[in-house]
């Protein structure tokens, strides 16, 4: 059974359609990715599920029950980790757990444990209390992440949560995203940063415009892709894609230089690839081309969003 359902959400902003018929569901244990470039719909939709939106039409269902402001006993099973820090400058890291877990309404022996718990999951016992604002922006994202963790949530919704912050917390965070996950708690993952997606999410929905482009598992969108062989070379001649023909293709480069691509075909079967390069590199030597470089194109979510796209990820 899905932990979370997400089905055919709509919201409209004025003339602005900012979510048009997304669906998706998420597993217990499961870190479910959403990629896209910022003004693709993720915020959006993440709002809707946690209720600071209502869609227009749609369903959002938790353990098969439906997902409304009235329901909430169902609603504390939901953890929310927002993209603009909800934590308070002017408290230690302790005397901010202690405010949120009595807003969670935990109380005494049971409180402490927990605020001791998000403490050293994310490495911050050490400065428990210290003011906040004395912190790192890694460090801040840290608390910000331990807030949501206080009533155990079952259900993670992380907003861009690694946003500017050092390569020491962000490891740090996504190793708690796992440990959370091996421990059954399922997470819906927004972000831009695509290496982030790849290395945490088994399946991967990719919006943009507020529609759904893509949504499977991970390595079956990336089979979409073809590691393509690229050889970048000083100059193209006239003849030689003609003379080249179904070796590979020639990609106009900057500066004058160029790519000649080889299938996919010709890079997973060795024996074949030896012949391909054997016969390339004899023609470009009689066209007095020059090789520069050799490179695999490997398949990954940035290539596989702009061959969706067409554009780069916006910032």
């Amino acid at each position: 059974m899905n932990l979370l359902e997400v089905c055919n959400l709509r919201k409209t902003f004025g003339n602005l359609v900012a979510v048009e018929d997304v669906s998706f569901s998420v597993a217990p244990g499961e870190v479910f990715g959403l990629l896209g470039p910022n003004g693709a719909g993720k915020s959006t939709t993440m709002n809707m599920i946690v209720g600071l939106l209502a869609p227009d039409s749609g369903a959002i269902r938790l353990e098969g029950r439906e997902l409304s402001p009235e329901n909430r006993d169902l609603r504390q099973a939901l953890g929310v980790v927002p993209q603009d820090l909800a934590i308070y400058p002017d408290l230690s890291a302790r005397e901010n757990l202690d405010f949120f877990g009595r807003l969670y309404g935990i109380k005494g022996r049971t409180l402490k444990q927990r605020i001791n718990e998000s403490l050293e999951r994310t490495g911050l016992t050490g400065r428990a209390n210290d003011r906040a604002e004395n912190f790192s922006g890694g460090m801040k994202r840290r608390l910000n992440f331990g807030v949501a963790l206080l009533h155990r949530p079952r259900l993670l919704i992380l907003d861009e949560p690694t946003v500017g912050v050092d390569p020491q917390s962000r490891a740090h965070l996504l190793d708690c995203v796992r440990a959370l996950s091996a421990e059954g708690v399922a997470s819906v993952y927004a972000s831009h940063y695509m290496e982030e997606v790849e290395a945490l999410c088994t399946r991967v929905a990719i919006v943009d415009r507020g529609r759904v482009l893509a949504c499977d598992n991970l390595q079956t969108l990336l089979s979409r892709l073809s590691a393509d062989l690229c050889l970048r070379v000083s100059r193209p001649t006239n003849g030689l894609a003609a003379k080249l023909g179904p070796l590979g293709r020639i990609e106009q480069g900057h500066n004058g230089s160029a790519t000649i691509v080889v299938p996919r075909g010709s890079v997973e079967e060795k024996d074949r690839l030896n012949e391909t390069l054997t016969r390339i590199l004899q023609l470009l030597d009689q066209s007095h081309v020059d090789l520069r470089a050799v490179k695999t194109n490997d398949a990954n979510l940035e290539r596989l969003f702009l061959q969706m796209t067409g554009s780069r990820l916006r910032d």
